[in-house]
């Protein structure tokens, strides 16, 4: 394929040749589905090794008696499509949570963040763990894996004696680089030796840790340098995972507070300085810029996660020339067990992702033997998605939207600062709708009397919601916006802006206005935390960059009593307090539009709300309800 040559130009490593240079990650991907939709080579999720403590949920060896079916059989659906596999080798180290009495093992004594006890491994520990990879690398060759991919990166046990920020021995195991470097390895020597010369050994190490006190770049270039000799390629990340500390983790999971590609530089640099293929991962999206960074010659291959967890067909349907298709993850970190919390995971884009037990896939949607009649109101993105939904099912698909063009919120949102991703998603969005065969009246306000004129058979309400306005004394003065205005005529803010409401919206605001655009910026927020509706490591992510913009003043616990003539009057346990500002944004959220939804029922029996006006909640949700409000008509 001419338009994306560099990435779909085949590649060798050691003596295996890769069909193209898309890695599949393991960061919660379907490796099937990712092997299906086109990767060259998919890595395993971790797999874990046959010695004490070295997985955080004991799970049993992964190539034990009673487990090495399942790998065997996984590895199989993998080679049907044509993939390479590639087995995931890591010992968790001092992170894991250990039964009562037991401990953990790692380079130095400590209790981790589990409040389980970590024992500094002594030379009978080393020589087990030595063993243990050696043992599982050879038997991951004989099982017919295609490649080891050797995890040494976001503090694991080998980072955690690489990295000065866990190992604090003073025997020959610390202090300088070639003592911390002695065990790790000790580990690679041990695998190549247990696969022998001519079988791919992958490596993936965090360039920097982004925590004061850890791995610098330099020797972290070092030590890939005295691992050479021993892997046939190297894969650049950054940071640190759970357990570990998470001003780490919002870098290894990339937030859309940092930039895409955020590892490429350091794969550049590494890539100077040695003569195997070494490639990045890290916000790698977008087809075009992976296809660059390749042709640039910053990196020999992409590692691609969370956007095959948006769409595991991504690589197809460039080689089809469907890019259109392709759901672009918008790095929401919903897809993140860490960033949950363990609750509420899914993807914003991908409504299949974790109900696949129960939903059917769009590449399974069978057509009704009778279209039906549906009608949608309402094109934010719930009624976007219930509408091409409904459409795929053969049925006759009018689309109701009040204003010019569709994308509800999102059109204000993609406006913001930090949302390029949004951009391309509302983008997507769009060219799904125009490709489709549902018919979209615009400039129409629909009412209950109109659209029981038209006879739905089914009728799915997405009406959104509306800003709430406070009543705050002063708000009606021409110097104070509301948040969906202030994002349309951002360029009429002055220099001094006091944003009203510390959500997810108004903080991002704030945090735009101040550190991109320069503003002095007073954020003023009711309750005792900043985006309280965000994921935990979009929150930290957000908090780290408040922290270094010092021009951005954020206020908790603290209420907005009245706004003055260019001044607001605030309140808080240290008293009351007056903000001189050029202008106000009053950011305290949306309402749904529930009364207007409700007076739509009547008209149909068959008849569900969606989106904004049944519960105000994230792009996720509404994309999930949309998809199985299509898929029941």
């Amino acid at each position: 394929m001419e338009k994306y040559k560099n990435l779909f130009t085949p590649i060798k490593i050691n003596n295996t040749v890769l069909k193209n240079r898309i890695i599949a990650t393991p960061c919660g991907v379907d490796i099937v589905k990712a092997a299906k939709g086109g990767a060259a080579v998919v890595i395993t999720h971790t797999l874990p090794m046959d010695y004490r403590n070295s997985y955080w949920s004991n799970e049993p060896y992964a190539f034990s008696k009673y487990k090495v079916e399942a790998v065997k059989d996984e590895l199989a659906r993998v080679h049907a499509y044509g993939a390479k596999c590639s087995a995931e080798l890591l010992h968790c180290g001092a992170v894991v949570k250990v039964p009562e009495g037991e401990y953990a093992l790692g380079p130095s004594d400590m209790i981790n963040d589990r409040g389980c006890p970590v024992k500094a491994m002594n030379k009978e520990d080393m020589d087990g763990v030595v063993d243990a990879y050696a043992r599982m690398a050879r038997e991951a060759r004989e099982l017919g894996f295609d490649m080891i991919f050797m995890h040494f990166a976001h503090g694991w046990l080998p980072a955690e004696f690489i990295s000065p920020l866990y190992n604090k021995r003073t025997d020959e195991y610390g202090g300088s680089l070639e003592n911390r470097a002695r065990f790790p390895l000790r580990i690679l020597e041990a695998v190549r030796n247990a696969v022998g010369k001519d079988f791919p050994i992958d490596m993936r190490i965090s360039s920097v840790e982004h925590v004061d006190g850890s791995i610098e770049f330099e020797d972290t270039l070092a030590f890939i340098k005295m691992a050479e000799k021993y892997i046939d390629s190297v894969q650049i990340s950054c940071g640190l995972d759970m357990g570990f500390n998470y001003e780490g983790n919002v870098t290894m999971s990339t937030t859309i507070f940092e930039p895409h590609y955020i590892n490429v530089d350091y794969a550049s640099r590494v890539k100077k300085e040695v003569s195997i293929p070494v490639y990045a991962v890290g916000g790698i999206s977008d087809p075009d810029e992976a296809d660059e960074l390749i042709a640039s010659g910053k990196v020999d291959m992409v590692a691609v996660g969370r956007q095959f967890v948006a769409d595991p067909d991504w690589p197809n349907k460039l080689l089809e020339g469907r890019e259109d298709d392709i759901k672009p993850c918008i790095r929401c970190l919903q897809c993140y067990h860490i960033a949950t919390e363990h609750r509420n995971m899914g993807c914003s884009v991908n409504p299949e992702y974790l109900h696949e037990a129960w939903m059917t896939s769009e590449d399974e949607i069978v057509p009704n033997k009778e279209a039906k009649k549906v009608v949608v109101i309402g094109a934010g993105p719930a009624g976007i998605k219930a509408a091409i939904t409904a459409s795929r099912k053969g049925n006759d698909v009018t689309l109701i939207e009040k204003e010019s063009e569709c994308g509800g919120m999102l059109r204000f949102i993609a406006k913001e600062h930090y949302k390029e991703d949004i951009v391309r998603y509302l983008n997507f969005l769009r060219k799904q709708l125009e490709k489709s065969d549902v018919k979209v009246l615009y400039n129409t306000e629909a009412s209950p009397e109109m659209v029981k004129d038209m006879r739905p058979d089914h009728l799915i309400v997405a009406v959104g919601s509306s800003e709430i306005r406070p009543r705050i004394p002063g708000c009606d003065q021409d110097f104070v916006y509301s948040e969906l205005s202030a994002i349309v005529h951002e360029e009429e803010l002055g220099n001094r802006v006091v944003v009203i409401g510390g959500g997810t919206i108004g903080a991002e605001m704030a945090l735009g206005l101040a550190e991109k655009d320069g503003k002095e910026v007073y954020c003023i927020e009711m309750t005792d935390k900043i985006a309280a509706k965000g994921n935990l490591l979009y929150r930290i992510s957000m908090n780290q960059h408040i922290r270094k913009t010092e021009n951005l003043h954020i206020y908790t616990n603290t209420a907005c009593r009245q706004i003055l003539d260019h001044k607001v009057v605030i309140e808080n346990e240290e008293g009351e307090k007056q903000i001189e500002c050029d202008n106000v944004i009053v950011a305290i959220g949306v309402r749904g539009n529930r009364d207007l939804a409700n007076s739509f029922y009547g008209i149909t029996p068959k008849t569900v709300i969606i989106g904004d006006c049944d519960n105000v909640r994230q792009i996720m949700e509404a994309t999930l309800a949309g998809y199985t409000a299509g898929l029941n008509t």
